[in-house]
């Protein structure tokens, strides 16, 4: 316990005690000891006694605090509810326990609202661009990332794997044709294209674990390979994030678009964790087996032991700091921020732009 504490103070002494986030705004609190509280007609924010933030009332949307150790003044609360501002409580581990909501919040409503009506118009297929988008581009600096550590060291696997980027790179631009008056008339063009840089993506996987591992190809439900069982894994892991920061976001978790309504499947997760998938969970996966780590299996499925130790890893890179929109954020908060994005973005009040990570 001493060590994971020491290791989260050491942290938060690198990044600011708040971060506020762009229009509209969010406060996100995750220091322990963090006091929230109201002067006059804007939010103060302190820490030992000293104001590190103030923001006027009027230009909040959303409180999230993640830490056991905050305090927040009961004045604080009651402007925040009139102004209809919600407070999320999340634990350490991100999990929203609770939220604080003013029964004059009508912000819910109207982003569900639109967010149902997007499906039927041009909202929702620009938006399955811009997550495809992100995704085939995550997929090929993925490849350049690792690549780049062979080139020396192995020149025709580097040369192997630079061609199979330029291939994802021109498919890649078909999606830029793609166009339609709703999502249900481009949905099959658009995986059609997701479809053929995932065979690209995942022979460069193949490629660049073949001395270590050996990978049949990517496999979903029932895999029993090393490779597939870590990917699945770490997948549900970064599901259950990217459905909590759509639910903090006031959206509706079931009702996607490219990933058609079934009773059960959180169809918008799908969608929208395909940003995310390379950079939180693949780095992590085929890090850990060209560094040899243990991937212990036990009757086709990964032992218990391996299963805490990807979740570790993927819960330290969630903490990583990456660049984006010229600052640098952790990568779960740019995931809370991407998601507020979607609701801006289908309530036609800001653009979207997917993540990228860096390589």
């Amino acid at each position: 316990m001493n060590r994971v504490n020491n290791k989260r103070q050491s942290y938060s002494q690198n990044l600011p005690a708040v971060i506020l986030l762009e229009h509209p705004s969010e406060v996100y609190v995750y220091n322990y000891g963090s006091f929230l509280g109201k002067k006059s007609e804007r939010l103060v924010v302190k820490e030992k006694g000293q104001v590190v933030l103030e923001v006027p009332f009027y230009e909040l949307q959303n409180i999230i605090i993640e830490t056991s150790g905050a305090s927040i003044s009961t004045d604080c609360i009651q402007e925040c509810m009139q102004r209809g501002i919600p407070i999320s409580l999340l634990s350490s581990t991100g999990k929203p326990y609770a939220t604080i909501i003013s029964p004059y919040l009508t912000g819910t409503v109207i982003t569900r609202r639109a967010q149902y009506e997007s499906y039927k118009d041009k909202r929702g297929i620009q938006i399955v661009k811009l997550f495809v988008e992100g995704k085939l581009k995550n997929q090929a600096n993925t490849l350049k990332y690792f690549a780049k550590y062979r080139k020396g060291a192995d020149g025709q696997l580097f040369s192997n794997i630079q061609y199979l980027i330029e291939k994802i790179n021109v498919i890649a631009k078909e999606l830029n044709s793609v166009s339609g008056k709703c999502i249900d008339d481009v949905r099959g063009h658009i995986m059609s294209i997701e479809g053929r840089v995932g065979n690209l993506y995942w022979q460069g996987i193949k490629l660049l674990t073949a001395s270590k591992i050996d990978f049949p190809g990517r496999e979903h439900a029932g895999a029993t390979d090393p490779i597939n069982s870590l990917l699945n894994y770490g997948y549900a892991i970064l599901a259950s994030k990217i459905e909590k920061s759509l639910i903090l976001a006031g959206l509706d978790p079931y009702a996607g678009f490219l990933h058609v309504d079934r009773a059960g499947k959180e169809s918008l997760v799908y969608d929208f964790i395909e940003e995310f998938r390379q950079p939180v969970v693949d780095r992590v996966v085929v890090a850990m087996v060209n560094k040899g780590s243990s991937v212990e299996m036990e009757e086709g499925q990964l032992s218990l032991k391996t299963r805490r130790d990807l979740a570790e890893r993927i819960k330290e890179r969630l903490e990583t700091t990456e660049r984006f929109h010229g600052k640098k954020y952790r990568l779960q908060t740019i995931i809370q921020m991407q998601a507020r994005r979607i609701a801006t973005f289908l309530r036609g009040e800001a653009k979207y732009k997917p993540y990228v990570s860096g390589w």
